[in-house]
């Protein structure tokens, strides 16, 4: 048996802990909390361990991550669009939204080639594999490409408070007048060198 055929017969999906729906569930009266402490209370999300050195503080915070730059795509393969779309139709971020799918603020879409095409479709997504491409192309159909999102572009432009200087010095070039005045040396000057 593989775990494909148990979802299938029991669900997808566990139902949800409804807690506070009497003692005869088994979790009524104190909802699963306990009697009386911190934990029992509401707004319970605070990390505190007791005094010790919490689970977050205790390791050190350095080098880089690209986390924060990280792009979501919502996924459609090409049997949905086989299955959603006519022949001749434009599939576009609007047309996905009112199809079902995908949200209008989910993100941006990418085309993935699972299952088979049929129909001559004229693809504007985000972003595509290359198979979902030649598959579209070998029923007639297009792809265009939207701009896609790019990360980088909420990144801060910073400048080091070390380097600070350093820059503002290469973009001020020095006046001709003070290069003039250090190169010209004064003859009380030449007479004293020549002593």
């Amino acid at each position: 048996m593989m775990i494909h055929e148990i979802t299938e017969s029991a669900g997808r999906h566990k139902r949800r802990k409804r807690v506070g729906r009497g003692v005869g569930s088994g979790h009524g009266k104190t909802a699963g909390r306990g009697h009386k402490g911190y934990g029992s209370r509401s707004g319970n999300s605070n990390p505190h361990e007791g005094g010790q050195i919490p689970f977050y503080a205790r390791f050190p915070k350095r080098g880089f991550s690209n986390a924060k730059f990280k792009v979501t795509y919502q996924v459609v393969n090409l049997n949905a669009l086989d299955g959603r779309f006519s022949d001749g139709e434009t599939v576009d971020a609007e047309s996905l939204a009112k199809a079902g799918l995908t949200r209008r603020t989910g993100g941006p879409v990418k085309v993935l080639a699972y299952g088979d095409l049929s129909k001559k479709l004229t693809v504007s997504v985000d972003a595509i594999s290359g198979t979902a491409k030649e598959k579209i192309e070998a029923a007639g159909g297009s792809v265009a490409l939207a701009e896609g999102p790019t990360p980088s572009s909420t990144k801060k432009n910073r400048v080091g408070r070390k380097h600070h200087g350093a820059a503002r010095a290469a973009s001020t070039p020095a006046s001709s007048e003070s290069v003039a005045g250090k190169d010209a040396a004064t003859p009380e000057a030449a007479e004293q060198s020549e002593a």
